[in-house]
């Protein structure tokens, strides 16, 4: 497989009431995307249309029947249009059950289309949470989405930001199940997709740092069992098994590693654990402007059939209609997911 070879990439096109609509045509006025890959949104057209609109880009967006189909130029945005809301039931900004209901069909059709091999990757923009599961769809999120409709029983959440990489033992549960579901096979598990991961993105020989649960992974005991008993005996077999790796490690200076280049991928047992330190890598605010002036990383998904990265941010509806949405997540999503579907296709 070429390295000139284009990805065709499915979008999905996130809940319509938020930015996900916005940050697809921003993203996709870049001609270096073109570069990269093939580009199909997900969606309603005629609300791509209105972002596109509000946006002022000079884009055409042309709805077609089959991925196949698209022409795939800067310039014209291909959707595949799924007709199943439209600007009549767009409300901007608002939690709605009907906006729920179809950001989920976007991602159900991007991972049907996938799953076909009709498209290479997936892309995808946020959904709200609440919305999904108004709309009747019970899941925590895109993640669970992915793993219950491609059949896939062992996946983790990547973190992405430059070379600031986090993988998650859990995600969407309470932080005391969260605990509870630190064990060795888990933790193994995830060491095994951090390391595949890693040297699909080209690192031949990864260096993964574990995270430990408790405060100074327990100091022998007294602060919590969990980091002699579940984390370390996952990390001597990961060595065992020849994967570069070192833990458990207290999480306070881990981070600091990372950043330093000391390790390729954090191993982080719970989703704050992982996403606050990524997200003050990646996340600048401006507390004056009431703007964010950086919104970058991307979330991958390991372990599916399939590749799936996504934004590294939520709908922020506060933002949705005002044209002033930052799309830099979107890009590196799309450049992730390019890169990954290439690997896929010469491995």
């Amino acid at each position: 497989m070429s390295e000139t070879y284009r990805p065709l990439l499915g979008i999905s096109m996130g809940d319509p009431g938020g930015i996900g609509p916005e940050i697809c045509a921003k993203a996709l006025d870049a001609s270096t995307v073109y570069e990269l890959c093939r580009p199909l949104v997900v969606g309603d057209a005629e609300i791509l249309r209105d972002a596109v609109r509000f946006c002022g880009l000079d884009l055409e967006v042309q709805a077609c029947d089959r991925p196949a189909d698209g022409l795939y130029r800067r310039g014209v945005i291909e959707i595949l249009d799924l007709r199943n809301l439209g600007l009549p039931g767009l409300q901007l900004g608002t939690v709605t059950a009907a906006q729920g209901k179809a950001s989920f069909e976007y991602v159900v059709k991007v991972i049907e289309l996938a799953m076909a091999r009709e498209i290479d990757g997936t892309v995808t923009a946020p959904i709200n949470k609440a919305a999904l599961n108004a709309g009747g769809c019970h899941y925590a999120g895109h993640t669970e989405i992915y793993g219950d409709l491609t059949g896939t029983k062992d996946y983790s959440m990547l973190l992405v930001e430059g070379d600031f990489r986090v993988t998650h033992v859990s995600t969407h549960v309470s932080l005391r199940e969260a605990c509870d579901r630190v064990k060795t096979p888990r933790v193994l598990k995830v060491i095994e997709l951090t390391h595949e991961a890693l040297r699909r993105m080209e690192i031949p020989e990864p260096r993964i740092a574990v995270a430990g649960l408790n405060p100074h992974c327990g100091e022998g005991g007294l602060f919590g069992t969990e980091d002699d008993l579940e984390i370390a005996p996952a990390v001597t077999a990961a060595c065992a098994a020849g994967i570069r790796a070192e833990g458990p490690l207290p999480a306070d200076t881990l981070f600091s590693k990372l950043r330093g280049g000391q390790y390729d991928a954090v191993v982080a047992m719970y989703h704050d654990q992982g996403h606050i330190p990524t997200k003050l890598m990646g996340f600048h605010y401006d507390a004056k402007t009431g703007l964010w002036g950086q919104m970058s990383g991307v979330n991958v998904t390991l372990g599916l059939p399939i590749v799936r990265t996504s934004v590294d941010h939520g709908t922020a509806f506060d933002q949705a209609g005002a044209g002033t949405a930052n799309p830099q997540s979107m890009l590196d999503a799309i450049r992730l997911a390019a890169l990954l579907s290439r690997r896929g296709k010469q491995g």
